[in-house]
């Protein structure tokens, strides 16, 4: 049978478009993004969900898309092979084979696929419906297909899974915010990051060190007392007897307000005022106890050791400074406080949380192991060093100022990088 030129270069046209549109299909499907195609269908996208339902099968979807794939290229290679048959000599079916292998391997396969894999959202928007059309007119021989590539598979021993929805781990999810939220302003995602993290940080690397807790010491005269609350900065104090072993409990300053007012206000009433104790081990971590102070009512606890003794004070804002930075200024913080100095150096306060002291003059001191400044410096010299020692650490030039009572009370920092011989 003669057929003419025109018609068979239209035919081949056609057929070169549909494996094109298949191309773009199969790679713009396999390359959408899962979480993105689910956010339209939330948005009641009628196209996203017809994709939805697409990728719920994927094996129904290849074989619907590599089936008509299959059959445009072959059919393509015969209408090529009848032109040069037709209107050239037997040796032009080589070159015109050698001609169609280029056209569909540039023009159908890589640059189709290559713009797929770049915008695969709004392609495979563009392809759903034609695909949704196909596989309903080709069911039986897309299941037929289907049939035959699985039962190959189960000979080779390997077993088809029920396709469940993607879940992601806490590392991955981290990983996804980190470079996937481009358009995100960085405070947000910082606040998102942080909020992930909060599992990996305890109580006991953030807590307020026993030394530093300020409470009310009810033995003492009623005058020390009285002018102690008044000049108070913190709401809510612990009430103790002689030492924060004999707690009695958590004062707000609140409800003796009106007692003070009154000049009602005495140690009995403080007692009688005072809350129950928190108490919180120190290995919980940070989103553990966020939960639990939402759950018990409670904003503010003291952290024990294995031993149940108390290390440290806790309070709900700390924890809520770990996500989104600090938003006060209190006594703790201006005794904890960095001070710089004309000659770009700093005086730093021994007893700084290592947390504290990274943020603020962004370092890497490590976390692990001692919590403060003064304790890291003792942990890494192996002794208590003399005033004026001076050593590097992590690219940092440190002096010892002041040493009081065995501890580190002020050390300073220098800004240069230069490696000075460590003396103790």
């Amino acid at each position: 049978m003669h057929y003419s030129f025109a018609f068979l270069v239209g035919l081949l046209f056609l057929l070169l478009l549909a494996a094109v549109f298949f191309s773009l299909a199969e790679a713009a499907m396999l390359s959408i993004n899962r979480y993105r195609l689910r956010h339209l269908v939330r948005q009641r996208n009628p196209l996203a969900k017809r994709v939805q339902d697409l990728l719920k099968r994927p094996d129904r979807l290849l074989g619907v898309i590599l089936l008509c794939g299959t059959f445009a290229n072959i059919l393509a290679s015969a209408v090529v092979t009848l032109l040069a048959l037709q209107y050239f000599s037997a040796s032009g079916v080589f070159l015109a084979t050698l001609l169609l292998t280029f056209v569909v391997l540039i023009f159908c396969e890589v640059a189709p696929k290559t713009l797929a894999t770049l915008y695969p959202q709004p392609i495979a928007l563009f392809a759903v419906w034609p695909l949704v059309i196909l596989l309903h007119i080709l069911y039986p021989f897309v299941w037929l297909t289907n049939l035959m590539a699985n039962t190959t598979l189960r000979l080779f021993g390997i077993k088809i899974p029920k396709l469940t929805v993607e879940q992601l781990s806490h590392e991955e999810l981290v990983s996804l915010l980190r470079e996937g939220t481009g358009h995100m302003p960085n405070g947000y995602k910082s606040m998102l990051l942080k909020v992930l993290e909060l599992n990996k940080v305890t109580v006991e690397d953030i807590m307020i060190p026993r030394q530093e807790i300020i409470g009310i010491d009810i033995n003492q005269p009623w005058d020390v007392i009285l002018k102690q609350l008044i000049k108070s900065e913190y709401t809510r104090l612990p009430i103790y007897r002689d030492s924060l072993d004999e707690i009695i409990g958590i004062l707000h300053f609140r409800k003796v307000l009106n007692s003070l007012s009154k000049q009602q206000l005495s140690k009995e009433v403080l007692i009688a005022a005072a809350e129950e104790v928190h108490f919180i081990p120190e290995a919980t971590a940070l989103n553990s106890q966020l939960l639990n102070f939402r759950r018990e009512k409670h904003r503010i606890g003291l952290v024990v050791n294995e031993y149940g003794e108390i290390q440290g004070l806790i309070t709900l804002e700390d924890i809520l400074e770990e996500i989104v930075g600090e938003f006060t200024t209190d006594m703790a913080l201006i005794r904890r406080a960095v001070t710089l100095q004309a000659d770009g150096s700093y005086l730093v306060d021994g007893g700084i949380a290592l947390r504290d002291l990274n943020r603020q003059l962004n370092l890497n001191l490590p976390l692990r192991g001692p919590k403060t400044l003064s304790g890291l410096i003792i942990e890494t010299l192996e002794v208590i060093p003399k005033v004026g020692a001076v050593f590097q650490f992590e690219n940092k030039t440190m002096e010892v100022i002041l040493i009081k009572d065995n501890m580190i009370k002020t050390v300073k920092i220098f800004p240069s990088r230069s490696v000075l011989t460590k003396k103790i």
